[in-house]
Formats: C-alpha cells, sequence, structure tokens
C-alpha cells in the first residue's frame, strides 16, 4: 500500500485519540479497554492538546483516499506528568500505531523512517511496551534496547 507521510499539526488531535486507542496492545484471548479508558489521566497525557513546543510526529495516509491509518509522535513527559516509557526528564516517549486493517504493509516502519530522519532535537527517545507485543521486534530493528521491566511492560531506549 502507497502511504502519503506528513508531519502532525494540532489539526491531527482527534486522530491521535483513535490512534491512542490503537496503541493499547490486548493480548489474543483478552477483551479490549473500552474506547473511554483513553481519557484517564495516564493516557490521555500523550495526546491531550497535541501540539505543544517539543511535540513532534507523523500521520500516515493512504494515497488513495486519503485517510489517515498511522501516526508516530513523541512527547516529553515529565515531573508530575511522566508516561509509562519514563526513563528521564530528557527524553521524550515514543508511541506509535496503525489502524487494525493496515497492519503488516510496513506502514509503522516507514513512520519510524520517517521520525528517526527528522534529526529530532533530544539525544534519545524511550517507550513501553508490553512483553508479548509483536511491536517489539519493529523497535528492535530500530536500535531500541529494553532498558527496565516491571510487571510485563518493557521500557525500550534508543539513542540518536
Amino acid at each position: 500500500m502507497n502511504c502519503i507521510i506528513r508531519p502532525l499539526a494540532s489539526k491531527d488531535e482527534l486522530f491521535l485519540w483513535e490512534m491512542l486507542y490503537q496503541a493499547l496492545y490486548v493480548p489474543e484471548g483478552q477483551l479490549a479497554l473500552p474506547h473511554e479508558a483513553i481519557h484517564l489521566p495516564e493516557l490521555a497525557r500523550y495526546v491531550q492538546g497535541w501540539g505543544q513546543p517539543g511535540d513532534c510526529g507523523f500521520l500516515a495516509s493512504d494515497e488513495t483516499t486519503g485517510q489517515p491509518v498511522g501516526a508516530v509522535w513523541l512527547r516529553l513527559l515529565k515531573n508530575e506528568n511522566k508516561g509509562y516509557g519514563y526513563v528521564d526528564d530528557d527524553t521524550p516517549e515514543l508511541s506509535i500505531a496503525v489502524l487494525p486493517e493496515y497492519r503488516g504493509q510496513g506502514i509503522g516502519t516507514d513512520l519510524l523512517n520517517c521520525l528517526v530522519a527528522s534529526g529530532y532535537k533530544h539525544s534519545s527517545i524511550s517507550l513501553s511496551v508490553s512483553e508479548g507485543n509483536p511491536a517489539f521486534r519493529l523497535y528492535e530493528r530500530f536500535g531500541f534496547e529494553v532498558v527496565s521491566k516491571n510487571a510485563g511492560s518493557l521500557t525500550m531506549k534508543r539513542d540518536y
């Protein structure tokens, strides 16, 4: 599938909320969380008020229909606003998701390639991924390394 990838803008916040929901890993055989879960403070911090100084990301759209199909974004979460992939106050956290019907087509790889090539100003980025999540292999390919493990969740970090 051919995608158009462009930088995220503040107008994309609504789509980012959907991507936040899609980023929630649900192991096979388990029920998905209700959609309202993304508004819990520990999740909402990844999207709420998107477009703040330091926010950075990319959106992939289907070249034919123009429909947004995936996004990758970085946000510096610190102090009382720390996220699940917190490493330190200088390391932004990465979030990424692709709509289910578009997964397995290289869109996540393309989004991460754009992000890495963008030359983001921080010296490293981090993320949190559930053990067993197939995305773990993608993160490893991009040079992320596990820096901590806690209750089935891995924190990974990549230096620029």
